[in-house]
């Protein structure tokens, strides 16, 4: 999901697509608290490992 995310957002802003940029963002945060939680082992969503 990290790398999904930095790829739109490079993409984004290489070509001006604002909605490409936003969703790479997103994906970007959303994956680095995932990651985050899941190296501090706490459970997300009843997993005990996020890959």
């Amino acid at each position: 999901m990290i790398i999904l995310g930095a790829i739109l957002l490079v993409i984004g802003l290489i070509t001006g697509i604002a909605v490409l940029w936003t969703i790479g963002v997103i994906l970007l945060v959303v994956g680095a608290v995932l990651w985050i939680l899941g190296s501090l082992d706490h459970a997300v969503a009843g997993r005990r490992h996020y890959w």
